[in-house]
């Protein structure tokens, strides 16, 4: 081991999921191994939660427009997400890093920095050893692949991490730091997106090694003080951020963007309704209690209104927690049809007494929601609770709310994590500005809303819908059958649903058409189709 090696004696490792929706799709569903798949909404606004490598060749990638990704690449599987599968994927993951290193940052539900004690020091060999078993363990215990990156601070490992995929190694020895840096383009630092990174460009600075020559008050004078001294020592390899537990979220929300617009304000009120159901399932979850509730609407011309109320006592009593959004929904909603719904909760206190925002005055007077509203939420309800990125500046505002405000507009909730990935790797926003947010870790259960990292992923993400009247199955749906086991839909039309019976642990299965009626069909755990039902 040379002096240099010796000298640099940290090592942090970053270990980030490949393609994790996809992967747990392909994994749990065999038949798709192997082929392109697409997850999340298939509406005419939905956007792609994960993308397979396989879809990936033809240029389809998490956050685009699910309309776009299918045009690129038609003959894909478009699968919507299963958060219980995913939640309990993670909780196995984060579990492993765990067990090799009592130093652990969870970043988002896939990836997590380490600082393993016994690394201190060590040779880029002893780390790659260290690393492989990482991979190994992950690979066994869940099934799926991940990358791993090392190097001498949580910079250089993300960007090591992003050089192994997929289902790679790459450890960045000390003495290799700069050579490996120099030629990525700038975007690769964390921090550097279109904005800093066009600026960067005009004054003929793309890559990081480009960066790190420059004069540091020069760098400053572009991108800002702060900023800039910070990104100048990352392009040099300097970062002695530490690796540590994430802090809690500051605010919990969940929003949902519509395939078409609202246009009448009791469709608005139902929606208000079902999107509480999935903020108070992890307020619950979380066992917190919150002062503040804020409804935020888009409308069809991308214009967007928030309205906040804020109570002296913290709480989490579900129907006045929804008497209070809609009541603040009335006012949020402008004119024309509402293109998104988002109900947030924040100023986070102790156990709350037994009532939530029995002090609020109300000018309009409210009656409890019944309580029928603990059902799971319906369709659409997107997760929110890890901001991915900063919150989109250019969506105009409406007029200040005339109650309290606490904190900022919920475009994003506001997270303890680090910055945001940037780079060629990043996922990009969709036209109207909405992100992808997935918290570490989801709240438990069966319906677990928590959502945007770093990667963050889109913000149309949608827990399971409840069963359409007329048409009880859609593609995607876990369902199960005493003679022929579990499965999942492929299509279902016409009085007949086709169901493909596969898992994890039973390799590629046959497809079988039934009635849609056939009372023997019933739904299924998720959970089931990666490990067998106990």
């Amino acid at each position: 081991m040379t002096t240099a090696e010796r000298s640099g004696a940290r090592w942090v490792l970053h270990l980030d999921m490949d393609a994790f929706f996809a992967s747990a799709e392909q994994l749990t569903r065999p038949t798709l191994a192997d082929r392109p798949v697409l997850v999340g909404g298939a509406g005419p606004r939905g956007v792609v939660a994960g993308a397979s490598y396989q879809a990936r060749v033809f240029g389809a990638r998490s956050a685009m427009p699910m309309g776009q990704a299918r045009r690129r690449c038609p003959h894909a599987t478009v699968l919507p997400p299963r958060f219980a599968l995913y939640k309990a994927l993670s909780d196995e993951v984060m579990g492993v890093l765990a067990e090799f290193s009592p130093v652990l940052e969870p970043v988002s539900v896939d990836e997590a920095f380490v600082e393993p004690p016994s690394l201190a020091g060590a040779s880029p060999s002893e780390v790659e050893e260290f690393g492989t078993a990482l991979r190994v363990a992950v690979r066994e215990r869940t099934g799926l692949p991940a990358s791993v990156g090392a190097g001498s601070g949580k910079q250089v490992a993300k960007i090591a991490s992003e050089l192994a995929k997929p289902d790679g190694l790459r450890v960045v020895a000390h003495a290799e730091q700069d050579a490996v840096l120099a030629p990525l383009p700038v975007r690769s630092l964390w921090g550097i997106g279109p904005v800093s990174g066009e600026a960067l460009r005009k004054i003929g600075i793309e890559t990081i090694g480009q960066l790190a020559a420059m004069d540091g008050r020069e760098v400053a004078g572009v991108l800002g003080a702060a900023m800039g001294s910070e990104l100048h020592r990352l392009a040099r390899g300097i970062d002695d951020r530490p690796v540590a537990p994430r802090g809690a979220a500051k605010q919990i929300s969940a929003e949902t963007t519509f395939d078409t617009d609202l246009t009448t304000m009791s469709a608005v009120h139902s929606a208000v309704e079902s999107i509480c159901v999935a903020v108070h399932r992890r307020l619950v979850a979380d066992g917190r209690a919150a002062r503040t509730v804020t409804v935020k609407a888009r409308t069809g011309d991308f214009v967007t209104h928030t309205r906040s109320e804020t109570t002296p006592f913290a709480g989490r009593d579900l129907s006045t927690l929804t008497a209070v959004a809609r009541r603040l929904a009335d006012t949020a909603v402008g004119q024309g049809g509402v293109r998104l719904l988002g109900v947030s909760v924040s100023g986070f206190g102790d156990e709350p007494p037994p009532a939530l925002f029995d002090a609020v005055p109300s000018d309009q007077g409210w009656t409890a929601a019944p309580a029928a509203l603990s059902d799971p939420a319906p369709a659409d309800t997107a997760p929110s609770a890890v901001q991915s990125g900063p919150a989109p500046s250019a969506v105009p505002s409406g007029p200040a709310p005339s109650a309290a405000r606490s904190g900022p507009a919920p475009s994003a909730v506001l997270s303890d994590t680090a910055p945001p990935v940037t780079g060629p790797g990043a996922p990009e926003a969709p036209p109207d500005g909405r992100t992808v947010i997935i918290d570490t870790p989801l709240a438990p259960g069966p319906d677990p809303h928590a959502i945007g990292p770093n990667t963050g992923r889109p913000d149309t993400l949608r827990p399971d819908r409840e069963p359409d009247p007329d048409r009880p199955w859609r593609a995607g749906d876990d369902v199960h059958h005493p003679e022929h086991g579990h499965g999942w839909v492929q299509g279902a039309g016409h009085g007949r649903v086709t169901v493909r019976f596969e898992t994890a642990f039973t390799g590629p299965g046959r497809t079988r058409t039934l009635d849609a009626a056939d009372p023997e069909l019933t739904r299924a755990d998720p959970l089931h189709s990666w490990r067998p039902a106990s």
